[in-house]
Order: structure tokens, then C-alpha cells, then sequence
């Protein structure tokens, strides 16, 4: 089963005139990754790999075993809401709903829920500086919360030059920077979390082989970031494997 957002959200991302360096990657090692996961948060945290996957009736958290792909750990949520971003700050991670407005937290040692909480508007990708949420919502804009009370403090607007980049998906914080994946493409912006400006490009077409490929594979989403390994993952919805890249400059 694949998951299309409505049509209104077509590909106006990214300028084919930006103004920022690009990149493109380098495949270090390759994992199993379940290929039924519709993959919506992707976090790697103290040896952990953690994932929240969406769809009605197939939204969970897991804790997965990075090196097999075998889920540890999962925790499902109602049939009635569609999982989206997690984040892990304070001893708890943290997840979205797509539409739902509504939230979940959960111990990251059992995966069980903790407390609920609400937000307006949709709820997409999420990531955390360490005091700090970043939280997506398919729009251009990046919304901060407070880490403890997950109240909004402000919002950026995310520009590669003086062009929004609109449909920012799941996001990652990668040494003082806001990775995002941009739904429907192949690219992840680099972005500054004071400003919004877009400060690289990461280019992953083709990373996953056309022979890895099935009607079921979706859309490239999923990054997480081993601090202490100085590790970057990536991964898509419903893609079997999941990548170790290094980020090499595109060459002009």
C-alpha cells in the first residue's frame, strides 16, 4: 500500500537557480531495513535506532537493530491516526500525527506512551538541538518549540536565496544544522536554524538501485544522525535498505 498527499502539493521546491553549494554522497554501508515500513522519523540515539512509521492501521514506534533490520521494540498506534516525525529530547521521544493535531510521548527504554499533547495545523517531521524542537508541517515555515513544555516560541522560514522551499518532510539536527528531507525529491536541505537559510544541497538520486525497487516503494524519507559515530543514515518509505553515506561535494 502507498500513501499519496493530496495533489495540491506538487514539486515547486527546489530552484533550479540555487544559490547554495551541493552535495552528493557516498555510500559507506548498507543495512536491511523493513520494507513494510512507511518510514516517517528516523533517530539514532545512545546505540538505538528509533522509527515512527505512518499509514492508518500501520503507524507505530519501533526500536529497531540497526545491523539486521529486526524490529525490537514497537509500539502501534489507533487505527485512526497516520504516525509522522519523532524526535528523542529530555529522556523522551517525542512523535507527530499527520492531520490529527495531536501528539504522543513515549519512554524511549519501553516505547510506552507517557502523555499526549496538542498542536494546530499538520504535523510532518521532527528534530531537536538539544534544548530545543524543530517540527515540519509541509509548509516552508520550521516551527521552534520549547523542548520541556513544547510550547512555539517562533517560527523561520526556510530560503535558498530569496525562494521558499516549501514540502520540508522529516528533519534531522546534524552539527548546528537542520537536515531536511523535501517530499517528493531526492534532495535534503541543509539549513540554518537561526535564519532558515538554505546553506547546502545533498543530492541522493539514484541511491537506491531501480532493482530494489517495487510498486510499494515510496518516496526518499528518513535521515538520523550518530553524533557520537560521526554517522549519517538515510532511508525512504517502504525501502528495504537503509544507507551510511558521507556527503561529497558535487562536482560542477
Amino acid at each position: 500500500m502507498t500513501f499519496r498527499r493530496p495533489a495540491i502539493f506538487l514539486f515547486l521546491a527546489v530552484s533550479a537557480f540555487s544559490q547554495a553549494p551541493e552535495f552528493t554522497y557516498k555510500i559507506v554501508h548498507t543495512y536491511p531495513h523493513d520494507p513494510g515500513a512507511f518510514t516517517q522519523g528516523l533517530e539514532y540515539r545512545n546505540g538505538a535506532l528509533y522509527e515512527g512509521t505512518g499509514l492508518p492501521g500501520f503507524s507505530s514506534l519501533r526500536r529497531v537493530d540497526l545491523a539486521t533490520g529486526r524490529v525490537l521494540q514497537q509500539t502501534p498506534l489507533s487505527a485512526k491516526y497516520f504516525g509522522e516525525g519523532i524526535t528523542l529530547l529530555n529522556g523522551v521521544i517525542t512523535q507527530l500525527t499527520w492531520k490529527s493535531e495531536e501528539g504522543f510521548q513515549y519512554d524511549p527504554l519501553t516505547l510506552k506512551p507517557i502523555r499526549n499533547f496538542k498542536y494546530s495545523g499538520e504535523g510532518w517531521g521532527l528534530a531537536n538541538d538539544g534544548k530545543q524542537i524543530y517540527m515540519s508541517d509541509g509548509t516552508s515555515q520550521i516551527r521552534v518549540w520549547d523542548g520541556a513544555s513544547l510550547l512555539e516560541i517562533r517560527r523561520i522560514t526556510v530560503k535558498d536565496g530569496a525562494k521558499s522551499i516549501s514540502l520540508l518532510n522529516e528533519l534531522e539536527w546534524v552539527k548546528g544544522e537542520i537536515f531536511a528531507n523535501v517530499w517528493q525529491t531526492d534532495r535534503i536541505a541543509r539549513i540554518s536554524p537561526t535564519d532558515g537559510k538554505v546553506l547546502g544541497w545533498i543530492d541522493l538520486a539514484g541511491i537506491l538501485p531501480a532493482s530494489d525497487r517495487t510498486r510499494e516503494t515510496d518516496v526518499l524519507n528518513g535521515i538520523a544522525w550518530d553524533a557520537t559515530g560521526n554517522r549519517l543514515f538515510v532511508t525512504g518509505k517502504k525501502w528495504p535498505k537503509l544507507f551510511e553515506i558521507e556527503l561529497v561535494p558535487k562536482k560542477k
